[in-house]
């Protein structure tokens, strides 16, 4: 399991966020509070747009987020009105830079927290199940990577949250026949530059968590003061930055969430079988 957080709104520098707050995503990589996990060490990510700029930039590294001076100076100074950011804790597959998230195609981003169980046991028919132009950018061993592509496959460039319920409805069906009973667990965010979009869902129980921010015109820093982040200011996360309740609201199970313009709207998650 891992942590990530993603932001939408007027450029703001990367360190608000991974770096500046109390919890900030640098320090749940090593004392995550919501966690199966307490430590997120197995490489981090971070990926950003630019203001009119719809392709991304990326930096992923194998080494942990809190250990990497690269990631700190790099925060400083990249402004961004949205960007993702991911610190990682393996779930089976190697500690390589492929894996890390986010992953990139074209101009869309894409980080995952959760599992497909036994991946290793249904690995080779999902990977067949990306559309050929698509798999020769398959890069890495992950569940997570293999999600992104499927995602694409099933339509993600035209209509992201039907793409979505296609790939863990299909998902979800092929662990069904590989008699798999272990729920696939899917907390995950995309953005195509423009607008961003999230998924909190589980086979089974409740999910991996997922919050949003409302109304959060400070964020506690380490050293006490407060930075203020601007008034369009959105940010989904797998857990929250600081301890005020007030600042936070927990995406409900089997949701789908979609920021454009400041404005953050909640609709069911409901994965359908691909015919």
């Amino acid at each position: 399991m891992c942590r990530w957080l993603a932001y939408h709104g007027s450029p703001l520098p990367l360190s608000a966020l991974l770096t500046r707050p109390d919890h900030s995503l640098i320090d749940q990589s090593r004392e995550a509070l919501q966690n199966v996990v307490t430590t997120n060490g197995d490489g981090f990510g971070v990926g950003w747009y630019l203001h009119g700029d719809r392709h991304p930039g990326t930096f992923r590294d194998t080494h942990p987020a809190w250990n990497n001076q690269n990631l700190r100076h790099l925060a400083r100074h990249i402004r961004s009105p949205l960007f993702l950011a991911h610190v990682r804790a393996a779930t089976g597959t190697p500690v390589q830079e492929t894996n890390c998230h986010p992953f990139r195609f074209e101009r869309w981003l894409f980080q995952h927290n959760g599992s497909v169980p036994h991946f290793a046991r249904v690995k080779r028919r999902l990977l067949f199940d990306v559309a050929p132009e698509l798999f020769p950018h398959v890069a890495g061993s992950t569940d997570s990577e293999l999600l992104f592509f499927l995602a694409l496959t099933f339509g993600l460039r035209d209509d992201p949250q039907l793409a979505l319920e296609r790939t863990i409805g299909h998902v979800a069906s092929v662990l069904r026949d590989a008699g798999i009973g272990q729920p696939l667990t899917f907390s995950a965010a995309t953005t195509d530059g423009e607008r961003l979009f999230a998924v909190r869902w589980s086979g089974a129980g409740d999910p991996p968590t997922l919050f949003h921010s409302c109304h959060v015109h400070a964020l506690r820093a380490i050293d006490g003061t407060y930075d203020a982040l601007p008034d369009d200011a959105v940010v989904l996360l797998s857990e929250p930055l600081d301890e005020l309740a007030e600042h936070w609201e927990s995406v409900p199970p089997s949701s789908f969430v979609a920021v454009e313009d400041g404005q953050v709207t909640i609709e069911p998650f409901v994965p359908r079988k691909v015919k």
